[in-house]
C-alpha cells in the first residue's frame, strides 16, 4: 500500500473517530445534565409526582404530548451515547473499504450514512422504550426517578435479560455484530442510500443483540449514571473483547442468579 494511500486512511480514521467521541459525549454531557436535575419529573414538564404509596390504585396524570416528546428525545439520546461507541470498529472498517474500494471517493459521507441507519434502529427501540415506560408508569410500577417500584418486577427483568443471554437468538445477533468484515463482505451496498440500509440492517442485529439488557434500565434506574455506564461498558466487551460470547453467556448465568435472589429476598 503506497504511503500517500496509507496516509489518507489514517486521515478517514482520525475523522471517524472524532465524529464518533464528539456525538457520544454530547449524549453522555445531555444525560448528566438530565440525571442532575432534582426531580425528574420535571424532564418532561411533568410537575410534582405523587409517591407510588399515593397512587396505588389510582391512575396517574395522563402524559400529554410534549411529555411523550421528551421522554423519547430522552431515550434516543441515551442510546446515541451508549451504542455509538460499540459500533466503532464496524465503522472504521466501512470507510477504510469505502476508500480502497473507490480511492477517489471520499468516504466519511457513506460513513456518515452507515451511522445514521445504525442510530435510526436505536431511534425504532427508543419509541418501543417510552411506550414501555409510559405502560409502567401508568401500571404503578415505575417510581418517578423511573425505577421499579417492586422487586418482583427487578427480578422478573433480571432474570429474562439472563434467559436471553443464553438464547441462539442472542448469540446469533451477537455474531453479527462481533464480526464487522464478515457483516460487510455480505451485506455491502455502494453509496449514501445503500450505507444508510447497511446501518439499520446492522442496528436491528444490534438492537436483537441488546435490546434486553437496555430493559434492565427499570432496574437500577434509567437515569442512574453509574448503571448507564456499567450496561454501556458490559456492551462493549461483548462486541469487543476476546471470547466476548463466553463473557455473555455468564452473565446471563449471573442475571438469572440475581433475579432470582432478588425475588426470593423480597
Amino acid at each position: 500500500m503506497s504511503s500517500t494511500l496509507e496516509a489518507v486512511l489514517q486521515r478517514d480514521r482520525l475523522i471517524v473517530l472524532a465524529g464518533i467521541v464528539v456525538i457520544a459525549g454530547l449524549g453522555w454531557l445531555y444525560l448528566v445534565a438530565m440525571a442532575g436535575m432534582d426531580d425528574m419529573g420535571d424532564m418532561a414538564g411533568m410537575g410534582e409526582m405523587p409517591d407510588v404509596g399515593e397512587v396505588a390504585g389510582a391512575s396517574l396524570r395522563a402524559w400529554t404530548g410534549a411529555d411523550f416528546a421528551m421522554m423519547f428525545s430522552m431515550w434516543a439520546v441515551m442510546m446515541v451515547a451508549m451504542m455509538l461507541p460499540s459500533a466503532a470498529p464496524l465503522l472504521l472498517l466501512h470507510a477504510r473499504m469505502t476508500r480502497e474500494q473507490q480511492k477517489t471517493a471520499h468516504p466519511i459521507t457513506p460513513t456518515g450514512s452507515f451511522a445514521a441507519g445504525y442510530l435510526l434502529a436505536w431511534t425504532g427501540f427508543s419509541l418501543i422504550a417510552t411506550v414501555l415506560q409510559w405502560a409502567l408508569e401508568r401500571g404503578a410500577l415505575l417510581s418517578p426517578a423511573m425505577v421499579a417500584t417492586t422487586p418482583y418486577l427487578g427480578a422478573l427483568l433480571l432474570v429474562a435479560a439472563g434467559v436471553y443471554q443464553l438464547t441462539p437468538l442472542k448469540h446469533a445477533c451477537l455474531d453479527h455484530c462481533r464480526s464487522p468484515l464478515v457483516f460487510l463482505m455480505h451485506h455491502w451496498r455502494s453509496g449514501k442510500g445503500g450505507a444508510l440500509r447497511m446501518g439499520v440492517e446492522h442496528g436491528l442485529y444490534c438492537v436483537g443483540c441488546c435490546w434486553f439488557l437496555m430493559g434492565l434500565l427499570f432496574v437500577g434506574g434509567v437515569m442512574n449514571l453509574l448503571w448507564i455506564a456499567a450496561i454501556s461498558i458490559f456492551v462493549l466487551l461483548e462486541k469487543v473483547a476476546p471470547r466476548g460470547e463466553l463473557v455473555a453467556r455468564a452473565a446471563g448465568v449471573l442475571l438469572v442468579a440475581a433475579g432470582v435472589w432478588t425475588g426470593v429476598a423480597a
